[in-house]
């Protein structure tokens, strides 16, 4: 007999990273901590979120594809140090968890602000996190954005 599945539920609280900070031991937790080092710059957090294995992942339009942690850390601090500014959020997404691992899938918005310019972000994202030593590390991102015009604009704005 066939078992069927239903699909997750769509989340619709957006995750901004300003939600009340604690130990990353439930998966919306983890997704929050994230969010709150990425739009607060702070790498010693990003570091915390990820786990620092050899076979983490990371790809998305501007980085690239990235594997290990010393790697998906120059990103970030790339982005960190250079004074462009970008801010998203989570939303539009479900959560799935399977034992000690899940993912979210969903959409990111914000925006990106450099040298007088501004572009409203629209993002396509996935992160998936596993428990180890307690808590959820993140071990893979994936991100794209569909409209083509836009990539090439954030691309360009980047350079």
């Amino acid at each position: 007999m066939e078992e069927s599945m239903s699909p997750a539920p769509t989340i619709q609280t957006p995750i901004t990273g300003r939600e009340v900070a604690g130990e990353s031991v439930e998966p919306v937790t983890a997704l929050a901590e994230f969010y709150r080092a990425f739009n607060g710059r702070d790498l010693a957090l990003i570091a915390e979120n990820w786990d620092h294995a050899g076979d983490v992942a990371m790809d998305n339009p501007l980085g690239g594809i990235t594997r290990g942690w010393p790697e998906i850390r120059a990103v970030y601090e790339r982005i960190f140090q250079s004074p462009a500014r970008v801010q998203v959020e989570f939303h539009d997404y479900t959560l799935h968890v399977i034992g000690d691992v899940f993912y979210a899938a969903g959409r990111e918005r914000g925006s990106f602000a450099a040298s007088g310019a501004t572009l409203d972000l629209a993002i396509r994202t996935s992160r998936i996190f596993r428990r180890i030593g307690g808590r959820w590390r993140q071990v893979h991102h994936h991100g794209s954005i569909d409209d083509s015009q836009l990539l090439s604009a954030y691309q360009q704005a980047v350079r």
